[in-house]
């Protein structure tokens, strides 16, 4: 799902140069102060000089234009979810918004943590690291196994029914399952078998792998090969497809640093729509159609646990054909300009871990 666009009557190209200027003002400042941001503290802020009342003045054609309000009797004002949209897709600066635009303490700690990881636990790590760097809530939809290239499949007689597969991914992850054994199968069986399988699945996907199985099966029909066709069967339900998707969110803590989460429904809200998972991955899958990375507000889908939150996300593994995706969730008032390339980095980090 790509980005919302503004609406007709406020792109930015129609803004004037004193409206965007006095728009990025207030969005940075609502960033930092979480509060109502008056006209003569906006003063102070600008780059170039404008006097109060044409700040008054300017800030009154923002309101009308829909991208500014007053959320109460206050005199400041605050960016709106629409003023924010146009914000993030044409005002923020596009060099800040480069992964390379991150310190190089952050982008060493990001990649030493990454690379560090154990296969299994790459994504546990991410998901830390993005709600350590943006202090917002990190998470990661765990790589769907199917797309990942195995190495080989090992099987282990747990008892006369159950056998345990154990998919070997090239760079090292384990993915482990249990299937029926039949009451068959002794352990040097399932080890040759297991040898006939990796054979078949080294350097390939586990799509690619179960296509390649039910092929092999249906050759097998004609002939009295029956030790192949028992295997061939046991490794079609050893690599039969899992549709669970595990979205992995290690901390909720720094989110709950921020001021907006202090009223104890919003917070039970938000975490309803994470325990239910269905919409949110729903909104994500979407998300995966788009490119690079994809910011979506509260307003945008039909999610109530996503009111006044801003989601900022990025797939990894490959545009081809995604592993997964990973971001994070936060109020819309978040530091765009760094929220963004960190998780552009990490994208890029964890897709170099996972696909070399």
């Amino acid at each position: 799902m790509a980005a919302r666009q503004p609406e007709a009557g406020c792109d930015s190209h129609e803004l004037s140069a004193r409206q965007a200027t006095v728009l990025r003002a207030i969005v940075q400042a609502y960033v930092g102060e979480a509060a109502p941001i008056g006209s003569q503290t906006l003063t102070h802020l600008l780059p170039i000089q404008i006097s109060p009342a044409s700040v008054r003045a300017t800030l009154a054609e923002l309101a009308g234009m829909g991208l500014v309000e007053k959320p109460h009797a206050s005199s400041g004002r605050i960016p709106t979810e629409r003023g924010l949209r146009l914000f993030v897709d044409r005002l923020l600066d596009p060099k800040r918004l480069d992964a390379s635009s991150l310190g190089s303490y952050e982008m060493r700690n990001i990649s030493y943590s990454v690379d560090e990881a154990e296969p299994d636990s790459v994504v546990h790590v991410a998901s830390q690291l993005l709600s350590e760097c943006t202090r917002q809530l990190g998470f990661v939809i765990a790589p769907r196994f199917e797309r990942i290239v195995l190495s080989r499949i090992s099987l282990v007689r747990l008892s006369s029914e159950r056998v345990l597969v154990l998919l070997v991914s090239k760079n090292g992850g384990v993915h482990r399952r249990v299937i029926s054994g039949d009451g068959e199968w002794d352990q040097r069986e399932l080890d040759r078998t297991a040898e006939l399988l990796s054979e078949r699945a080294a350097g390939h996907t586990l799509t690619e792998v179960r296509a390649a199985l039910i092929e092999e099966a249906e050759r097998l029909r004609d002939r009295a090969d029956a030790i192949l066709t028992r295997a061939i069967a046991l490794g079609s339900r050893a690599v039969a497809a899992d549709g669970e998707v595990d979205l992995v969110i290690e901390s909720r803590l720094a989110l709950l640093d921020q001021p907006e989460f202090r009223d104890p429904q919003r917070i039970r809200d938000l975490f309803g729509a994470l325990e239910t998972k269905a919409r949110l991955l729903e909104v994500l899958d979407q998300m995966l159609d788009t490119s690079g990375v994809c910011v979506v507000f509260g307003d945008e889908v039909d999610e109530p646990g996503l009111r006044r939150c801003a989601l900022v996300a990025s797939h990894y593994g490959g545009s081809e054909s995604p592993l997964g995706m990973l971001g994070v969730i936060g109020p819309v008032r978040m530091d765009y300009g760094h929220v963004i390339p960190v998780v552009d980095y990490l994208s890029q980090a964890i897709t170099g871990r996972l696909v070399a």
